[in-house]
């Protein structure tokens, strides 16, 4: 098919996994897709948001596992808006959260592809709300942190843990799982509380969700009885205490209203 007319490029967050959560103009948006380019943690059910005979490329993204290559993603972006296709960019929680959006819409602007992006919930916010943990508390904090735990390890990206325990704000750390032995060992060298309580939430708002509630002393040991893995958040802070009683408490910390 011949298309005379340059296609344009959106990058939707799909949210945290409850195709409910999705918003109204990301769903409008997905209906209007020629290509659909769907990260792995976005939910089947936001796909039925699409036509009949739009097509449907998986191009998963996950930590710690194998993936398409970036450059691939931005290419095949680009090749497919300039054929004149609306092509969609579909990805779990928001674009511009840990979601390589800024990355791939100077790709598009390089190339001079319209971009636009349309906001989805992070899991950063719903899966800490899932638990009813608030992310600032008027009594607590005035501020939260999301940073990634998957950051390397030299000076240049290494996060400055003293830094940020300094701050005495909550921690929403992304992708930190499979690091949290590390991170336990950096934010106690820090000079943060080994009693300080700790959430992980696995698969938010999913109907497979599970969560831990543990201190900062505890977590490494409580995290393997637990089994929960990636993809999941960890929360660290004093807000955590506001948890909801009905999951499962595995160390001493106590939640408020309990």
């Amino acid at each position: 098919m011949t298309h005379s007319k340059q296609g344009k490029v959106f990058l939707v967050g799909a949210g945290p996994g409850d195709p409910e959560l999705l918003t109204i103009k990301a769903a409008k948006t997905i209906g209007l897709a020629d290509v659909l380019l769907v990260d792995d943690l976005v939910s089947d059910e936001v796909l039925l948001f699409a036509k009949a005979d739009t097509r449907v490329v998986y191009v998963g993204k996950r930590g710690g596992c194998k993936s398409t290559p970036q450059a691939f993603i931005e290419r095949l972006m680009v090749t497919e808006a300039t054929q004149g296709n609306t092509v969609v960019r579909l990805k779990g929680g928001d674009p511009f959260i840990f979601g390589r959006g800024g990355e791939e819409c100077e790709t598009l602007r390089n190339e001079g592809i319209e971009c636009e992006v349309i906001n989805g919930i992070t899991s950063g916010l719903a899966a800490p709300t899932a638990l009813g943990i608030p992310l600032t508390h008027r009594d607590i904090c005035h501020g939260a942190i999301l940073i990634t735990g998957h950051a390397g390890e030299d000076a240049k990206t290494a996060p400055n843990w003293a830094a940020i325990v300094a701050t005495g704000l909550p921690l929403i750390i992304y992708m930190g799982v499979s690091r949290c032995e590390s991170i336990q060992r950096e934010l106690l060298s820090a000079g943060m509380s080994p009693s300080m309580p700790v959430a992980v939430i696995q698969h938010a708002t999913r109907h497979d969700e599970q969560s831990l509630i543990t201190t900062l002393r505890n977590l490494v040991v409580d995290l393997i009885v637990s089994k929960l893995g990636s993809p999941a958040i960890m929360v660290v802070g004093e807000t955590v205490r506001y948890a909801v009683s009905r999951h499962q408490i595995l160390a001493d910390v106590q939640v408020v209203g309990a």
